[in-house]
């Protein structure tokens, strides 16, 4: 399969991945120990991810921010929280206030 697809221009290389993350403006898909490869056809790079990805929600600068003026607490501590809750700023505000 090699000779025909290194025939055809197509060559080949596997990436020694640890993690692939695809960002969304809403949602990360977070591949752990994927299976990476690079494929160059023709002098058009493309790359191939093999695994299960978990999902994640995104966390804005801006989320931060408010969490952190509502609940009185800095950003790094809000930011936290909000990882914690997937994101859920208001139920993150609340916990904080508690």
């Amino acid at each position: 399969m090699d000779r025909m697809m290194q025939r055809l221009g197509v060559q080949q290389q596997e990436i020694d991945a640890v993690e692939v993350v695809i960002r969304t403006p809403t949602r990360e898909l977070v591949f752990e120990r994927p299976a990476v490869h690079k494929v160059n056809m023709m002098g058009r790079q493309t790359w191939q991810i093999t695994g299960e990805p978990r999902e994640r929600a995104t966390i804005s600068r801006d989320d931060v921010k408010t969490v952190a003026e509502q609940a009185g607490i800095d950003e790094a501590r809000a930011a936290a929280a909000l990882e914690a809750n997937e994101g859920d700023i208001a139920r993150t505000i609340l916990q904080l206030k508690a």
